[in-house]
């Protein structure tokens, strides 16, 4: 295979990763921030098995991040090329689409893939790091025991 078959595979191989909706509700669930498996299930209705197969399938092509905190397991954005993809993509598409409510839909889901209103990631005390007591917005987002065991 010659120099550009290569680089359309490869190409082609990252946009797979966008072509199942399920890995586009994932990645608009932790978007803002990184968070539980228990979180993402809880976020887009999924089973927690069909969750953990396409997280792993993320974090394997190298797009997610992952970090273990005591029994908890945090999935993150890695690549956030591949949030500026969909968010382009969904602005694209509102723009074409003639039906109100679905543009408006889109555009919703192209704010929040927005990084310029991610949140930072929450302690595993719920609270954001350096934030005072009862000042974080974010703490009741991470309820205790909100997370999964990790079979890691």
């Amino acid at each position: 295979m010659d120099e550009l078959g290569q680089v359309c595979e490869a190409v082609s191989r990252y946009f797979t990763l966008l072509s199942e909706p399920m890995r586009v509700r994932i990645l608009h669930a932790i978007c803002q921030r990184e968070k539980t498996v228990s979180e993402i299930v809880a976020e887009t209705g999924a089973t927690q098995t069909n969750v953990s197969r396409h997280l792993g399938t993320m974090h394997r092509a190298g797009v997610l991040t992952r970090r273990k905190d005591g029994n908890f397991i945090y999935y993150g954005v890695g690549d956030s090329a591949l949030t500026e993809i969909c968010r382009t993509v969904c602005v694209h598409i509102a723009s074409r689409d003639e039906d109100a409510a679905g543009r408006n839909s889109l555009l919703a889901i192209a704010k929040d893939l927005d990084p310029a209103f991610a949140r930072p990631p929450l302690a595993r005390n719920g609270k954001s790091p350096g934030a005072t007591q009862g000042t974080s917005p974010l703490s009741a987002d991470l309820l205790p025991g909100d997370g999964i065991r990790s079979t890691e």
